[in-house]
């Protein structure tokens, strides 16, 4: 008789329930898996072992009627990942994604993290993971501005007022004590109205809505980019003011001048490393169009320092590395989106659940027919 394996189903209203909008507990949760990536307890795809993720490409054309072609953020990634420390778990993110989903009824991607025992591979619990992904998304920046900004930083401008960019807006707020106005910033005025109604509403701040992004960047002591690739944006040097801090969560580009005058922060240098070697590999010039490639293309051009010379933010948290120099100083924290901070903040709302007697219990099997065989 084999052993009997059940795991915990959660919806996205028992992860609401469990936690998932408590802005802090997730920025908590964020810096905490800092810690354990700056000293290397985890584990990630790929023969090197911090690979984002394996996409599935769509091809442009396809003899087969039923195949799916490539369009606007059209693909899956499956993300496999370790977590160390207190939370010592496997598990995988997998998503798929594409800008056609609006017309649908339904968000832009459709995720879900499945955790596991690392020993034998059970499941222990299937997660509906939107809104996980965009907390931890949001998180990772938040920890960026704790560590980076300055501490009279008054005004945030967040450009990309959808959901990721909400996140971002929630966890960089729960950081910045002297916040006191939010500039809104986005393609469509509908979604930059709906966040500065939830900042007046749920944050207590001023907020502004400024379409004309040269104005709404130059208002900016920490400016938050959260667009997707569908959203080209270009910053001048000019429009960043002295002091400011760049929390990359999307791609941008911007005039070669800013990016030599900015201090550039790295959220994991072998992630990076890995997106250029195979980026070269592939011999592709742009590689992958990652929010790090115009700095992979000016390493390239001799313009910036090899990746190893940047800081990385978990080691100035553990005060191995200077983050902040000056308060003229301008620095640009990329975040390039690690399936270790979805393992890390889905392991407590795991947890959470099980504490509170939230989501639904599935069978797996009562014994496993290939142990009765």
């Amino acid at each position: 008789m084999g052993k009997r394996t059940e795991f915990l189903y959660l919806s996205e209203p028992d992860c609401i329930a469990a936690g998932v909008l408590d802005a802090k507990k997730c920025v908590d949760n964020a810096e905490e898996v800092f810690r354990l990536l700056a000293k290397g307890d985890y584990l990630m795809g790929g023969a090197g072992r911090n690979s984002h993720g394996l996409p599935l490409v769509f091809p442009s054309e396809s003899p087969f009627p039923s195949m799916p072609l490539a369009g606007p953020d059209r693909r899956f990634v499956a993300m496999p990942a370790y977590l160390g420390g207190r939370f010592d778990v496997c598990g995988v993110k997998w998503y798929g994604s594409n800008a056609a989903n609006k017309r649908r009824g339904l968000p832009r991607s459709v995720l879900t993290v499945m955790l596991n025992d690392k020993e034998t591979g059970e499941p222990l619990c299937l997660l509906s993971a939107n809104l996980s992904s965009a907390a931890r998304t949001g998180a990772v920046p938040a920890v960026g501005a704790k560590y980076l900004a300055r501490r009279d930083a008054e005004i945030l401008t967040c450009v990309g007022c959808g959901p990721i960019g909400r996140g971002c807006l929630d966890a960089i707020a729960a950081v910045m004590p002297g916040l006191k106005t939010v500039v809104c910033c986005n393609r469509s005025p509908e979604n930059a109205n709906k966040m500065a109604e939830h900042v007046r509403r749920d944050l207590g701040l001023a907020a502004m809505v400024e379409p004309d992004l040269e104005t709404a960047v130059r208002q900016a002591d920490v400016l938050s980019v959260a667009v997707s690739r569908t959203a080209p944006l270009h910053f001048q040097r000019a429009w960043v003011k002295p002091g400011c801090t760049l929390l990359a969560s999307g791609p941008f580009q911007c005039d070669e001048a800013l990016w030599r005058d900015m201090r550039i922060v790295l959220d994991n240098t072998a992630l990076h490393e890995t997106y250029v070697k195979e980026g070269k590999e592939n011999h592709d010039p742009t590689y992958g169009n990652h929010i790090g490639t115009p700095i992979y293309q000016l390493i390239d051009d001799r313009k910036l320092p090899p990746l190893p010379d940047f800081p990385t933010l978990g080691r100035i948290i553990l005060d191995e590395q200077k983050g902040r120099t000056s308060d003229e100083q301008i620095l640009c924290f990329i975040n390039d989106g690690m399936a270790i901070f979805d393992m890390g903040l889905c392991h407590d709302l795991y947890h959470t659940a099980l504490e509170q007697g939230l989501g639904q219990k599935l069978l797996l099997w009562e014994s496993a027919a290939q142990c009765e065989e």
